[in-house]
């Protein structure tokens, strides 16, 4: 049997009444996990190969938290307390990063990503809505939309309010992983599986998807949406948008560059480059239409904004008189059509 492992989770979760899994909680996820600690386990679970997702008993916790004594003992402390639960256990071992199979698997990579082990774009992610059940996140955990109305008289019964905070296939990620070092001023704008990375502060009115982030430090008062990672020191302003690959980006990845800035309600549908400016008001996508001026504001060319997606140290702006998108730069027009023709 290989002793080797992408990844490996011990996790306490929630089924609904026919045992399909709603979430699972992975309190220390480990990326490629040492040979050790897969053979210590693997008797225990019955592991041979592949990506599998094994409920295992208290009983067994208890096996595998003796057998990872000396081993890891981070680990072993883990499975003591899951030997403690009265909620269903699963072990997720992924020998490979491959496509999902399981809400298991599922959750553990949305895990990776906001526990920062993994940058977004670094898992392959490809099959995950199907194993994400919408599911009912209320102020007693997860319920299946199809016994939500039966909870909810229970709860009423019982002379208590069973509060209902989201339908979605995606919890938030405070629920689930706190980073080190990041302010979040409403928790519910999160989605598990967000990166956010040292330093960086989510506003009210930010928002960040799965498989999107931040490098940190940064301030987010717009929307990263899915897909998109923004580098260090950048700062998106109130309402703007970032067009993600699951609102009509395609396959683009949207990148924002270090020491950008995204202006209020302006929006990018392009990899900016660092040191980027968008006007506030602006949304520049890959088809704008923009007058591309030197250093001395004079027009080089005309281009379509895809051109000049990565750019370092540009200024996308509206004329106030013509309406027409401008972009300048401190480059001269020799300088500019290099770096088009090498972006070309």
């Amino acid at each position: 049997m290989s002793t080797t492992l992408f990844s490996l989770a011990f996790g306490v979760g929630t089924q609904n009444r026919e045992g399909a899994w709603l979430e699972v909680f992975y309190a220390q996820p480990l990326l490629n996990p040492s040979a050790d600690v897969v053979a210590a386990i693997a008797p225990i679970l019955g592991y041979s190969a592949g990506n599998q997702a094994i409920t295992f008993t208290t009983a067994q916790a208890s096996q595998l938290a003796d057998a990872l004594r000396g081993v890891d003992a981070a680990q072993a402390k883990l499975l003591t307390r899951l030997a403690e639960s009265h909620k269903p256990l699963v072990a997720t071992l992924l020998a490979e990063d491959a496509q999902l199979s399981s809400t298991p698997e599922a959750y553990l990579k949305l895990h990776l990503l906001s526990h920062r082990l993994v940058k977004p774009h670094g898992l392959n992610l490809a099959g995950i809505f199907p194993l994400l059940p919408n599911v009912a996140w209320t102020s007693q955990g997860a319920i299946d939309l199809a016994e939500l109305a039966e909870h909810q008289l229970e709860a009423r019964l019982r002379g208590e309010l069973l509060e209902v905070f989201s339908v979605d296939k995606f919890p938030k990620m405070t629920d689930y992983v706190v980073p080190a070092g990041v302010r979040i001023a409403d928790a519910a704008r999160l989605r598990l599986g967000a990166y956010v990375g040292e330093g960086t502060t989510v506003m009210h009115e930010g928002f960040v998807n799965f498989n999107a982030g931040t490098e940190g430090p940064g301030m987010i008062e717009g929307r990263v949406s899915a897909g998109v990672f923004v580098g260090k020191g950048s700062d998106l302003g109130g309402g703007c948008s970032t067009m993600g690959t699951l609102s009509g980006g395609g396959n683009i990845v949207i990148k924002v560059g270090e020491g950008c800035l995204i202006g209020a309600n302006a929006g990018i549908g392009i990899p900016l480059g660092d040191r980027n400016t968008v006007e506030s008001g602006l949304y520049v996508t890959a088809g704008t239409k923009v007058a591309l001026l030197d250093e001395n504001n004079q027009l080089v060319k005309v281009v379509k904004a895809r051109d000049l997606a990565g750019q370092p140290d540009l200024l996308f702006r509206r004329n106030s008189e013509t309406g027409a998108v401008e972009c300048k730069t401190h480059k001269s027009a020799i300088e500019l059509n290099e770096a088009l023709h090498a972006h070309n």
